[in-house]
């Protein structure tokens, strides 16, 4: 590490500015045309966007919504999700997978995760399914940029009488194991465009997509407060409709993903570089298992690819938020996705009882740690990153 009186390498866990000097000129040309066209909510900029990001994804039908949020909440409510069903989610993700089903006055019911992936697995839907009386969706979280096992999920759903959800909102344009990209495949899949993702507007944004045109007609309906045509109210929906502007800027970004996706992939496969010779092992080797008390997540073999919108490495629970502090007073950033559980969560107080542990969600919520992974990354910094950690773990 830097001696005292040296300057240290300076290393946020995100920093927006570089990717918007690179394309500043395309972006504030894409501005100025909305701002001519006076065509703000909706319309042909949004039109585009959707038509270009449903071929990115590999889906005939994209609806551009306000948030990622909003996107759950459409898809659940265009399934008729409501009051008295259940739908199966993990408890360790964003509070949104949760959240819509009570906002819709479902009940969500936490299944426990993989230790390796964090995703939900057939066997722990299976154990969920077995608290539900009225289970009609599955909310797989494609959590970190790495895509769940949807064909074992889609199995286990299928014989439950389960629709799918996928929450993609921090996976757009990964791979899962048969090398289907994200939201090409399930019932619906929900993206978000919040800044610090991979693929990110300048403030909220979302998306769904499927394969129904009926389904998606409802949701595009859905989006403007359940009217078609216009003053003509066919169901009670909300107001969750993109902004022209955000679907400029992400016509611009989107142009530029694949190689943002790529360079956070370098940037990986350099910490695991340098984690690796340190004597630190990969996520399905249990920590207690010995050598440096440090677990990295690996990319996925091919045809399947991890975007990796978070790098989030595991230590022992005691020392991660030492580690934490230490890493800021070395002018790093990091963050905790996600410290409580969402069954463990206040406003699901009520469902706790029957809930019961989920142990692994428990743990990965004390022990992980995300590092910094965005694509302008410089080795130094990855370095910088890398040796402030090891500093750290490893033994006097």
């Amino acid at each position: 590490m830097a001696e005292d009186g040296e300057t240290r390498v300076q290393v946020p866990l995100l920093d927006l500015r570089l990717q918007y000097r690179a394309l500043r000129g395309e972006i504030d040309a894409a501005l100025a045309r909305v701002v001519a066209s006076q065509q703000f909510v909706l319309g042909p900029e949004v039109e585009a966007f959707e038509r270009e990001i449903a071929d990115y994804c590999g889906a005939p039908e994209a609806i551009g919504v306000g948030s990622g949020t909003d996107a759950i909440l459409l898809a659940l409510m265009a399934l008729g999700v409501g009051p008295g069903d259940q739908v199966i989610v993990p408890t360790y993700t964003f509070f949104a997978t949760a959240g819509c089903v009570a906002r819709l006055g479902a009940e969500p019911v936490f299944a426990d995760v993989d230790p390796a992936t964090f995703h939900v697995t057939p066997e722990t839907v299976e154990r969920a399914a077995r608290r539900c009386r009225r289970a009609r969706a599955l909310v797989p979280v494609h959590l970190f940029g790495r895509a769940a096992e949807l064909e074992s999920l889609e199995s286990v759903a299928a014989a439950l009488g389960l629709a799918i959800v996928e929450d993609a909102a921090q996976a757009i344009g990964a791979h899962d194991a048969r090398g289907r990209r994200v939201g090409s495949a399930g019932h619906l899949a929900c993206f978000s465009f919040f800044p610090t993702k991979n693929l990110g507007g300048f403030g909220e944004g979302g998306l769904v997509t499927c394969h129904d045109a009926d389904v998606a007609d409802t949701v595009r309906t859905l989006r403007v407060h359940g009217m078609k045509p216009r003053y003509h109210h066919q169901m009670v929906g909300l107001n969750a409709r993109l902004d022209a502007i955000q679907a400029a800027v992400l016509r611009v970004k989107l142009r530029h993903v694949e190689a943002w996706h790529a360079a956070r992939a370098r940037n990986a496969a350099h910490y695991e570089e340098l984690f690796r010779k340190a004597g630190a092992g990969p996520a399905d080797v249990p920590l207690d298992a010995g050598g440096l008390p440090l677990r990295f997540p690996t990319d996925v073999a091919s045809p399947g690819r991890h975007v990796f919108n978070q790098y989030v490495i595991r230590v022992p629970g005691a020392r991660r938020d030492a580690l934490r502090a230490h890493l800021a007073a070395h002018g790093i950033g990091s963050e905790v996705y996600y410290p409580i559980p969402l069954h463990l969560q206040e406003c699901f107080r009520e469902l706790r009882e029957r809930t019961g542990p989920l142990p692994v969600a428990e743990a990965a919520a004390r022990e992980t740690l995300a590092l910094p992974i965005y694509p302008e990354l410089e080795p130094a910094q990855r370095e910088a990153v890398a040796e402030a950690v090891l500093d750290f773990l490893s033994p006097d």
